[in-house]
């Protein structure tokens, strides 16, 4: 992985030292997300996104454009208690450390943070300022917390509940908000599991189940280096560099 990374970094610095073409971005957002598999359901986690991009032209007129991205990603599900008689205490659990303390109004909560490095491939009009765009993205799981019926259950990524590396697919939209800051929203998924866990549906009966990330994101981005000129209709445009 290393080696590919590597690999990554070398292509962009020869293309950008030959095109001298390159767009830089910072990003700030946040996500909404749940994990399907689990028995939480809706887009109840809000969580951290943030990091920076850079981004490549493809064709000739600047329409097409392939961007990479670090970035850091707050993931997970959350449900809160809705019985007034829990505020006060939590459940015993015989299988949890008594010294660890409780939060009783949290029926569960799931924290992923992911250090990730989405690539995607865009397309964009300049008249309208509108782009759609999609690829896949690498994440690296740096920290989990995960917190069931009140009782802290896993504070280390050490514990190997959950899988250290994430492959996802993603897909978004961007607005021209005034010259270089935009507007995206993104919609993401996991590609394979995150972690495999066992339901009792019915005792016996047990149940295996395995759980995605599933992600949409709000965020603004806003690219340092574009060129706009305002249009017959006296909006901006943007406009390909001139070159040498």
């Amino acid at each position: 992985m290393k080696k590919t990374l590597y690999l990554i970094c070398i292509l962009l610095i020869t293309e950008v030292s030959y095109s001298q073409q390159f767009l830089g971005s910072v990003i700030a957002g946040a996500n909404i997300s749940q994990v399907d598999g689990d028995e939480v359901y809706g887009f109840r986690k809000a969580g951290i996104h943030a990091g920076a991009a850079v981004s490549l032209p493809l064709d000739k007129k600047h329409h097409w454009t392939a961007t990479i991205e670090l970035l850091y990603s707050q993931k997970g599900s959350y449900r809160k208690y809705y019985v007034s008689n829990m505020c006060d205490s939590c459940p015993p659990d015989l299988n949890i450390n008594k010294e660890i303390p409780c939060n009783s109004k949290i029926k569960y909560k799931l924290q992923l943070d992911y250090v990730e490095i989405p690539l995607t491939v865009h397309y964009e009009d300049f008249r309208t300022g509108w782009s759609i765009g999609a690829g896949a993205a690498w994440g690296r799981l740096v920290n989990v917390k995960e917190i069931e019926n009140g009782w802290t259950r896993t504070t280390s990524i050490r514990s190997k509940v959950y899988s250290r590396n994430e492959w996802s697919i993603l897909a978004d939209v961007k607005i021209r908000i005034w010259k270089g800051l935009k507007f995206d929203i993104r919609y993401q998924y996991s590609l394979a599991p995150i972690r495999k866990r066992d339901f009792y549906v019915g005792t016996p009966k047990q149940e295996t189940r395995k759980q995605y990330n599933n992600v949409i994101t709000c965020r603004l981005i806003y690219v340092f280096n574009e060129k706009f000129q305002k249009n017959d209709k006296g909006k901006w445009e943007k406009t390909i560099k001139s070159k040498k």
